[in-house]
């Protein structure tokens, strides 16, 4: 069961919505004068606490013609409740060679939902949208940990070894790469999809929301765009971060789309509505923070993350990363 302090955040989230209302902490659904709904009609028709909604486009070019060009440029959005505690990306106390930000849920702790390691391992994970998540299932973000702390696996065999598990998890969507000397590897497995991972051509510019990889919805075509239009462009490496910042951050809403309502039946109309932007707003839930992570011709590696600070969409931290894949 989601526990009452949880569905009354939900509730708050999804009265902003309906009602158009700015809410104090604590303020009740009741009070809102134009709808009237259970707090378990609530937990059904909202993000449930353990749901990032996430986005990620990426390029993949495992042997640019250029030496100034990239291995690969991705760009992702975390969306989450703003109140959920995080630890912003740095590399692990506990294991030098991993980068990532960190859930800090209770019970939850240690997952993470982008990283990536010094002998250039990376995964990155979105959620499936669903209408009726069990509250009971394992947390996802452990998968991404767990992939970049394996010294055994490879991107394929550890995505075989999941997809054997994939029912004991709500809908997910994990990306595993590995970033190597003789060979690039990127591989995808999505719980709701094929029941084998697949491995990724090469040269290609890929967009993952809250559906199976590629999925056409409109925002992910949207962003898709705008990705597209930047990376094909010839930029220093802080006018490439720059100019992907801004695609993160674009608050076009695009709708209606039947495609992503289909697939939130269970949604309101206004939560589909705030979920439809490359970037989420919403009062107490949405974009909270952009990564950018470059990997060069020479396997040097750029992690830009900017992140919100005291669940303020006015106040953000910027930091960013450097080092070299160790072959």
């Amino acid at each position: 069961m989601v526990p009452d302090t949880a569905a009354t955040d939900l509730c708050l989230v999804y009265k902003a919505l309906i009602c158009g209302q700015g809410l104090a902490s604590g303020t009740l659904l009741s009070t809102c004068p134009s709808f009237e709904i259970d707090r378990a009609q609530c937990k059904r028709a909202s993000p449930t606490p353990n749901t990032p909604m996430c986005i990620i486009f990426f390029k993949f070019d495992p042997r640019p013609a250029s030496r100034n060009a990239y291995r690969l440029i991705l760009a992702a959005n975390r969306d989450e409740f703003y109140n959920r505690p995080t630890k912003a990306a740095d590399f692990w106390a506990s294991n030098s060679e991993i980068l990532s930000g960190l859930d800090l849920e209770e019970g939850k702790e240690g997952g993470s939902w982008l990283g990536i390691n010094k002998r250039g391992k990376l995964a990155a994970l979105t959620n499936y949208l669903e209408g009726r998540p069990n509250s009971d299932a394992q947390g996802r973000g452990f998968l991404v940990s767990n992939f970049l702390t394996d010294q055994s696996q490879d991107s394929y065999s550890y995505l075989k070894r999941v997809s054997s598990e994939g029912h004991l998890y709500n809908g997910f969507n994990l990306l595993t790469a590995e970033f190597k000397a003789k060979e690039d590897t990127v591989c995808y497995y999505g719980n709701r999809g094929s029941a084998e991972p697949i491995r990724l051509n090469p040269a290609g510019i890929y967009g993952l929301s809250n559906s199976l990889l590629e999925t056409p919805w409109r925002k992910l075509q949207h962003g898709k765009r705008l990705f597209t239009s930047v990376v094909n462009q010839t930029l220093p490496c802080d006018g490439l971060v720059h100019d992907l910042l801004n695609v993160l951050n674009n608050e076009e809403l695009n709708t209606p789309d039947p495609a992503q309502e289909s697939q939130g039946e269970g949604y309101s109309s206004p939560m589909l509505r705030a979920l439809s932007s490359v970037c989420v707003r919403s009062p107490h839930y949405g974009t909270r923070t952009n990564t950018i992570i470059l990997i060069d011709a020479s396997g040097n590696v750029t992690f830009t993350e900017r992140t919100m600070l005291n669940c303020d969409v006015s106040q953000w931290s910027t930091s960013s990363f450097q080092f070299k894949i160790q072959d």
